[in-house]
């Protein structure tokens, strides 16, 4: 394939050389006519191991070439993959002038193109760049339709300085957000040698994946630190803390815990956290990120009560109070507070679960309830269709099977506030839906 590679930096540099030993004509783009120079001469202008031997290889053998005319690249390519820099402005927002340049002048070299060309960006870009910012410039150039004459991709990549090379040919992933089939056709073909789960997916969800991904690692680097702290502290060796905390592959570095959803809470989590942070600030050290951790979780309560209060109607029926679905434990379960904070912005609350029986209740679960819902048996209502007939919002809380038949009695007037991602078919029946991360 013939391929143009926008930005001869770290990314474009180590993405044009390698493409280049996969056996595709690479010709890279810049600005800097000392960079388009060293390339041309064999050179890589960015320091990364093993990337002088792949571009001085490349170029002895006339597969990688660099210039300064967008034009030049274009017209010798059928695909240009842009990987300019998105750098942070003052106010921490991203500096998307380089990608937005690269753009316009794609988009003015493809008009005089006759043939079908993609372009796909590797630059990471904030949610909405490609359809708001990139996709009307390249249209807007070029004199073009997307899709029609000519494709567009968000196309992240996932390299590690200092094993970039090797993680090219070996990703965790490849993703592939396209504007439409036709746009995803040479990336697919492009791909198709590299073994690694594929995902072709919306232009959106691929521009966010990115930032899920960066934002994670920066989470565990700080997370893994301020746990290294309260070990130092108390004389305990960190490295063994940790080298223990990841061979849990079934709960800690594994799927669970990572679906957007309602709050935390029960017996565990909560109490735990608490108790962590409250011997740090006894030992006066400052971590931040772990004493976020309940603050964070009590702001995304009050979204779910917010998304109640939004709909303006005052009869609301919460369908699960139980933490878990399988338990009666009440103990901090989110569905708890919620109810509570309904009641003070004096909604009428009703709620339906089976799994609670105010008579089999005991010890610290019932002195909770006591506590927090002293009035829980005249909001209790025995069957899901008493809850429907007596509310006009649905809140449901949690995925107990018996949950779908009550669901499936929802009429037009209901409004139904999703705290779980519920798979059913309220929406296709005229019912108003509000997922609360979704």
């Amino acid at each position: 394939m013939r391929i143009a590679v926008f930005g001869m930096g770290y990314v474009g540099t180590v993405t044009g050389a390698c493409l280049a030993r996969m056996g595709h004509t690479v010709w890279g783009v810049d600005i800097s006519a000392e960079k388009v120079g060293m390339i041309n001469e064999g050179l890589s202008p960015v320091a990364e191991r093993g990337l002088d031997r792949l571009v001085s290889l490349a170029v002895r053998r006339g597969r990688l070439r660099a210039t300064l005319s967008a034009e030049e690249a274009v017209r010798r390519s059928d695909l240009s993959l842009v990987c300019v820099g998105t750098p942070s402005r003052a106010d921490g927002s991203a500096d998307l002038s380089h990608v937005f340049h690269a753009a316009e002048e794609i988009g003015r070299a493809l008009r005089s193109r006759r043939s079908y060309h993609t372009v796909a960006l590797r630059s990471t870009v904030p949610p909405r760049t490609m359809q708001s910012g990139v996709i009307p410039r390249l249209e807007r150039c070029a004199g073009k339709k997307v899709e029609r004459d000519f494709g567009a991709c968000f196309h992240p990549e996932f390299l590690r300085e200092g094993s970039s090379v090797p993680d090219f040919f070996r990703p965790p992933k490849t993703v592939i957000g396209a504007a439409g089939p036709r746009s995803a056709r040479r990336l697919l073909e492009l791909w198709r040698p590299i073994r690694a789960p594929l995902f072709l997916t919306s232009l959106g969800t691929a521009e966010l994946v990115k930032y899920a991904d960066n934002s994670f690692h920066a989470l565990k680097v700080a997370f893994a630190n301020e746990i290294g702290t309260i070990c130092k502290y108390f004389g305990v060796d960190s490295h063994e803390v940790m080298r223990i905390f990841v061979e849990d592959t079934k709960l800690n570095i594994s799927p669970l815990y990572l679906q957007p959803g309602f709050a935390f809470g029960g017996p565990c989590l909560p109490k735990d956290v608490r108790a962590l942070c409250s011997a740090a600030r006894g030992a006066g050290l400052d971590l931040p990120l772990l004493s976020s951790i309940l603050p964070s979780n009590s702001i995304h309560l009050r979204r779910a009560r917010d998304l109640v209060l939004a709909t303006g109607k005052r009869k609301v029926g919460v369908l699960g109070l139980v933490f878990k679905s399988d338990t009666d434990d009440l103990r901090e379960s989110p569905a708890c507070a919620l109810v509570r904070s309904l009641l003070e912005k004096r909604r009428q609350v009703r709620i339906y679960d089976p799994r609670v029986d105010l008579r089999r209740l005991i010890g610290a679960n019932r002195a909770y309830v006591a506590r927090q819902l002293p009035n829980l048996n005249r909001l209790l209502v025995e069957s899901g269709r008493e809850l429907l007939a007596t509310s006009d919002v649905i809140v449901l809380t949690g995925n107990q099977p018996e949950f779908d038949k009550v669901l499936r009695g929802l009429t037009q007037r209901h409004v139904l506030i999703d705290l779980v991602r519920w798979q059913g078919r309220a929406a296709a029946r005229g019912v108003r839906v509000q997922g609360i991360c979704w």
